[in-house]
């Protein structure tokens, strides 16, 4: 049931990274308060149950596929929303690559390009061709997910954890200079999220036990308790425009 305070009926929104966990519970929260929701990551068929989940729901949403550490996926992936819908109004950043889950000194080459490609270059890119389409239509929001190893390293997670600093301090940058185009830009911090992607950190006792050892309330989060968040930045009711990114410590929080 769609809210006064964060209807987003006739938004556009694109949610990267939206086929499982994280960005799946935003794309459903997003297409639950009235915006059409466009699905993405790497392979279509892996959003298609999503969009179908949605759909079902009576809300609206499609697939488009995209590979955000890829260059060309992105430039097609911009060019088809202008031409569909000549407008962005919400970008979520959620896709990420964290391949390598060891000691920093045997991170390789290949490791470090893929995770740099999509975490740092990709977030990078969609935000500017999103910027621009929001530009053009008067303002938007922009919403990163980052994460708390930006300001806490974790063990084990060196490239992905200087990648994640990155896109805290890559947020910053676009906030102050996208606000005279009243773009909000922010990042979201998730603690210990159980997802696929994490899976490394639950499936290692010892890991476990250290990360939940940092979280005061000594508990992980769910999914759908990072999307709550995304959902007020994305909406009218965070429409104040300060040029400073919103941070908000998922591992302190829940």
């Amino acid at each position: 049931m769609t809210t006064t305070l964060f209807n987003l009926t006739g938004k556009i929104a694109l949610v990267t990274g939206a086929s499982r966990g994280i960005g799946e519970s935003i794309a459903k929260l997003l297409a639950e308060q009235g915006a059409h929701v466009i699905v993405s990551s790497r392979r279509a068929e892996s959003c298609d149950d999503v969009v179908n989940a949605i759909t079902a729901a009576g809300g609206s949403a499609e697939t488009m596929a995209c590979h955000i550490g890829e260059m060309d996926d992105i430039t097609r992936t911009f060019a088809n929303i202008k031409d569909q819908y000549g407008r962005l109004d919400v970008l979520v950043n959620n896709a990420a690559a964290n391949p390598y889950f060891g000691h920093i000194l045997d991170t390789d080459l290949g490791a470090y390009n893929k995770t740099v490609d999509v975490n740092v270059r990709g977030y990078f890119f969609m935000s500017i061709e999103g910027a621009k389409l929001m530009r053009e239509n008067g303002g938007g929001s922009i919403i990163n997910t980052a994460s708390i190893n930006g300001l806490q390293p974790g063990v084990s997670q060196g490239i992905y954890s200087i990648t994640k600093g990155a896109v805290i301090n890559m947020t910053k940058s676009f906030a102050k200079e996208c606000a005279q185009f009243n773009i909000r830009v922010n990042a979201l911090l998730p603690g210990l999220t159980k997802t696929k992607f994490a899976s490394a950190l639950f499936e290692n006792e010892k890991m476990h036990k250290m990360a939940m050892s940092t979280i005061p309330m000594a508990r992980h989060a769910e999914p759908d308790e990072m999307a709550g968040t995304v959902l007020y930045l994305a909406s009218d009711a965070s429409s104040y425009t300060t040029g400073e990114a919103i941070v908000v410590d998922g591992g302190f929080t829940i």
